[in-house]
């Protein structure tokens, strides 16, 4: 964007002293002696003149040469000269949406003012909602799996040439020593259990990867299933042959938009590896041809493989778009304090549209009748291992009805700390097709809404806050109303 980024600013300056002064193309062409079309390329970024065009259209419109090569925009454009020479725009690879670098240019070059105002306002959103850089790559990390349906067939065909490969037999449960030999054997890893723990200050970290000498760190508090999703990911950065990666799980920070991408690119190939997609969908078929959803069968069916609840309902939402075409389904990934009434949505997706079940960051009071909610709230009391419900979620003011399942386990490395999963499927003529459960008797139906600030559910014997959003929209309209009435009456 280098060069690209000298012509826009060029081309943008160059417009802005133009209207500034009441001129047409056509009348800086008669005043400067430069083509009408020239000038329109060297306005669009296409071109950047010779030092003595730019000297003319200099001494004609009586701007300081130096001004008129000088990157720096006033403050109307500002805004667009640091979009453009941010590391963001260089970071994201804009074709993994479609988008190419000229059509890009072209939007800017065409309509300055209307792109200002525009990346003004995000700006200001984003700040107003504390959107940090890394909260901008998420996102588009997660607008990347929508636009796909989280369904990666290069990924999937990839586990299988692995497989095949180093010989892993993908219809037995895979364990973290199969994979771990793999590390050490085939690319030379050391792998050391006791180091992590010597430090306090890395309390929440499961594994650091030492990139000099091939050294593979891990918390001891780590089960198996955590253990051979770690080596799982290893392993993906290697057979993949990812150069730009994260060195630590969870991640601290990154630096580019390829690490945050190639992180998932790796955790799909992890979860495709211990989770594969035969077996899955074979076990998911026996689960839905039933007429009474069998709880015992659906728990089996995440013990079948060596990984956690999390894993398993990671994999669910691969699976279902692709394998039963059941693509209006969202993930839902809630942490919640033992004793506290905050409930945090750390994660979500939302394959087809935005349900209605999604993250609100104005500090609204999520509703008490999610499932993911009622998981929560009975693992901290039982302090069970795993807990799992499901209920058919009723949202009266859109008039959709999900059905959601849900589990809770207790975070290994935070005492007092939970976390829920959900994965929430709309019902429709398909889920019904594909479903023979959804008429069970025992699913219990539950009308929610998304905050108790917004919800219109009366009499709700756990709403935490008013309904002021709504109480306050209801107003507006009864103002609307009498001030039409009042209209009507003095118009006649």
């Amino acid at each position: 964007m280098e060069e690209d980024y000298i012509k826009i600013i060029f081309g943008l300056k160059l417009k802005q002293i133009r209207t500034e002064r009441n001129l047409s193309l056509f009348g800086l062409s008669k005043l400067s002696g430069l083509s009408k079309s020239y000038l329109n390329e060297i306005e669009n970024g296409k071109k950047y003149p010779k030092p003595d065009k730019i000297m003319t259209l200099a001494e004609k419109l009586d701007v300081p040469y130096d001004q008129m090569v000088s990157l720096k925009l006033d403050k109307n454009l500002a805004p667009i000269g640091d979009l453009l020479s941010s590391k963001i725009l260089k970071e994201i690879p804009l074709d993994l949406f479609g988008i190419k670098e000229s059509d890009l240019i072209d939007i800017v070059a065409n309509a300055p003012s209307k792109v200002n105002a525009f990346i003004s306002t995000i700006i200001k959103i984003a700040q107003n909602y504390n959107f940090s850089r890394e909260s901008f790559f998420l996102a588009s990390v997660r607008s990347f799996q929508e636009a796909n349906n989280n369904y990666f067939e290069d990924l999937e065909q990839g586990v299988l040439n692995f497989a095949k490969a180093y010989q892993i037999n993908l219809d037995l449960p895979i364990t973290s020593r199969d994979l771990g030999e793999i590390l050490v054997e085939e690319f030379g890893y050391t792998i050391v259990d006791d180091e992590l723990n010597k430090f306090q200050a890395l309390d929440n970290l499961r594994s650091v990867f030492v990139p000099k000498t091939k050294t593979l760190l891990l918390a001891n508090e780590i089960d198996e299933a955590q253990r051979t999703f770690i080596y799982a990911k290893e392993l993906a950065y290697n057979f993949l042959e990812i150069k730009e990666r994260l060195y630590t799980f969870p991640w601290i920070k990154f630096k580019t938009f390829d690490q945050v991408l190639n992180n998932f690119y790796a955790s799909y190939f992890a979860g495709a590896l211990i989770i594969p997609s035969a077996k899955i969908k074979v076990l998911l078929n026996e689960i839905f041809e039933k007429d009474t959803l069998d709880r015992d069968l659906f728990l089996k069916a995440i013990e079948n493989f060596n990984a956690s609840a999390e894993s398993f309902y990671q994999r669910l939402t691969n699976i279902l778009p692709k394998e039963f075409n059941l693509q209006n389904l969202f993930f839902l990934r809630f942490t919640h304090k033992s004793g506290s009434e905050k409930f945090y949505l750390k994660k979500e997706l939302h394959l087809s549209h935005e349900h209605s079940p999604h993250a609100n960051e104005a500090g609204e009071h999520y509703c008490r009748r999610w499932v993911s909610i009622k998981m929560l709230k009975d693992i901290s009391r039982s302090k069970k291992e795993h807990e799992f419900d499901f209920q058919i979620s009723n949202y009266p003011e859109d008039g959709m009805k999900y059905l959601v399942l849900s589990s809770a386990t207790k975070d290994p490395f935070k005492e007092n700390h939970y976390r829920s999963i959900s994965v929430g499927l709309l019902i429709n003529r398909q889920l019904q097709r594909k479903i023979n459960f959804l008429s069970d008797p025992k699913i219990i139906t539950q009308d929610v809404g998304v905050t108790c600030e917004r919800c219109p559910i009366k009499d709700c014997e756990v709403r935490q806050k008013p309904a002021i959003y709504l109480e306050q929209a209801a107003k507006n309209k009864k103002v609307e109303s009498i001030v039409d009435e009042l209209n009507a009456k003095f118009q006649s």
